[in-house]
């Protein structure tokens, strides 16, 4: 194995611009990569990688043909954007270079996948993915081309028998979940914000999987308002036995900061002290149950100052090997770019403060008057039994 860790970024990447005033502003990358250059997370033992945008017939691993074409005609002019197609939505507005940036981003996620796949590294990561709402034959929620669909896709045409996916954004993984809806051959796992109070409105429990595929779709719906505690207890209630039962051969988590306390389009109350640790949790599981093979993704995050940078650069660190002291203070240069590009004030510390905890499920017992707990056992109840556990 030529590297430990790859990290894949292409500055162009940040070509991925839906235009002012919209949530999903580019900063949030460049900052990124700037923090963990400036944590020198950039320099071996990592690797950083610059991939080759995804082809036509990577994309159509997942994406219809005519969406592409769609993407493309979309991409070369703006104003003839196709609304069927969910382009040009407020949500997903056209932008000249829409195809290219985004088969760039879908590009690096499958040279994720390859890398991991084939050997090349045993980690990889691509903050810039984790594009999960994208469906086969249109766009949604910020997405155009599912990068993380593409990047399971790859590792499936590599001959990989059985790939998990762990999706801890705050929205439902839902364009991951329909790619692979009736192939048991992919587990998708995701936790999120109950679809009652959050878009796209789906990842209730009872969502298991399609024909000859029960069990392999897994959500998990929180109560608005969980914070770190109950969110920390869910992912653990769920993730690791299911890991456990199903096998996989390699490991693919998405990890949007957008559980965040600070985040202005959710409700959940998470911090980055706890997105650090689940980051932690899914690199003891990658080296538990995949022999260390895992594909890292990023995802949303629109508190583009406060908490992207710092919990994408504990995220990098972790897969790195190199995990960042939560209490060490942020590099001054860095703070100097925050300000300088967005006319915002830094955050100091690499922490908000907080020291993650948890109850364990099956050893602290089930509050039947607890929204997390009835949360918690809807899940086990709706899958467990397909995979032989007791919920």
């Amino acid at each position: 194995m030529s590297g430990r860790a790859q990290l894949m970024w292409d500055e162009a990447v940040t070509g991925y611009d839906f235009g002012p005033g919209h949530p999903m502003d580019p900063v949030r990358l460049a900052l990124t990569m700037r923090l963990v250059e400036a944590y020198g997370l950039d320099r071996a033992p990592v690797e950083v990688v610059a991939a080759k945008p995804a082809g036509d017939s990577t994309l159509r691993l997942v994406h219809r043909e005519d969406y592409i074409a769609a993407v493309r005609a979309a991409s070369a002019d703006p104003a003839a954007a196709d609304a069927s197609y969910g382009l040009g939505t407020a949500d997903d507005p056209a932008f000249a270079g829409m195809h290219e940036a985004s088969a760039l981003i879908a590009g690096q996620s499958v040279g994720a996948a390859e890398a991991v796949g084939r050997g090349d590294a045993l980690h990889a990561v691509n903050f810039a993915g984790g594009l999960h709402h994208a469906m086969p034959g249109g766009a949604s929620g910020f997405c155009i081309y599912n990068d993380a669909a593409l990047a399971i896709a790859r590792l499936l045409e590599l001959g990989v028998e059985r790939v998990a996916y762990v999706d801890v954004d705050v929205h439902h993984g839902d364009g991951v979940q329909a790619a692979f809806w009736e192939d048991p051959r992919v587990l998708t796992v995701s936790l999120h914000e109950h679809p009652r109070t959050l878009f796209p409105q789906t990842g209730w429990p009872e969502e298991t999987g399609g024909d000859g595929a029960d069990g392999s779709a897994v959500n998990v719906a929180l109560p608005a308002g969980t914070g770190d505690e109950g969110w920390l207890r869910a992912f653990h209630a769920v993730v690791p036995e299911l890991l456990g039962a199903f096998r996989p051969e390699v490991l693919v988590t998405q990890h949007g900061a957008d559980t965040h306390f600070e985040d202005p389009l959710a409700h959940l109350a998470v911090s980055v002290d706890a997105q650090r640790a689940v980051a932690e949790s899914c690199h003891t599981l990658a080296h538990a149950h995949t022999d260390g093979r895992w594909v890292v993704l990023g995802g949303g995050g629109y508190a583009v100052v406060d908490v992207v940078p710092r919990s994408w650069t504990h995220l990098t660190a972790v897969a790195a090997g190199r995990p960042l002291d939560p209490s060490s203070r942020i590099p001054e240069d860095w703070r100097h770019e925050v300000f300088r590009r967005t006319r915002q004030l830094a955050p100091q510390r690499m922490t908000d403060g907080r020291v993650p905890h948890w109850r364990d499920f099956t050893e602290s017992g089930y509050d039947p008057a607890d929204r997390l707990d009835q949360a918690i056992l809807a899940t086990r109840r709706a899958v467990f039994p397909a995979h032989g556990l007791l919920p």
